[in-house]
């Protein structure tokens, strides 16, 4: 659960939080809202496409380095892609008023209305995590 934590390489990071999300979007084909999993699809990849191409910069501007441990001061080196970083990585997160909140909370609103009581939709999310 925590191995994107502990990694240093920085395009690894990114990649592996696909896993966490690839669980909402089979949470929704398991409701058969397969609308809501294109939806939030297309969103993962969207956002996971800006996170690549912010740290393709990253590791241009540090002369080709991918170890997240020898970066520092990026803030002031790109600016501009270290805001677009963190916005898509709180967008990943499900941020609300960003893109990834929208996807998640159509797929949460679904399978609650899918299960009429709250303890019986809670014991299905916890079980598919």
């Amino acid at each position: 659960m925590f191995v994107g934590w502990e990694g240093n390489d920085l395009r690894r990071v990114i990649a592996y939080s696909t896993c966490s999300q690839l669980g909402y979007t089979l949470f929704a084909c398991g409701l058969s809202n397969y609308s809501a999993a294109s939806f939030h699809i297309a969103n993962h990849a969207f956002l996971k496409a800006l996170l690549f191409l912010c740290a393709g910069s990253v590791i241009h501007a540090v002369g080709e380095e991918q170890d997240m441990r020898k970066m520092g001061r990026l803030r002031r080196l790109l600016p501009f892609s270290y805001a677009m970083m963190v916005i898509g990585a709180l967008a990943l997160t499900g941020m609300p008023v960003l893109p990834g909140f929208f996807s998640q909370d159509v797929i949460l609103e679904v399978g609650y209305a899918t299960y009429s009581s709250a303890s019986h939709f809670v014991r299905v999310l916890v079980a598919r995590k």
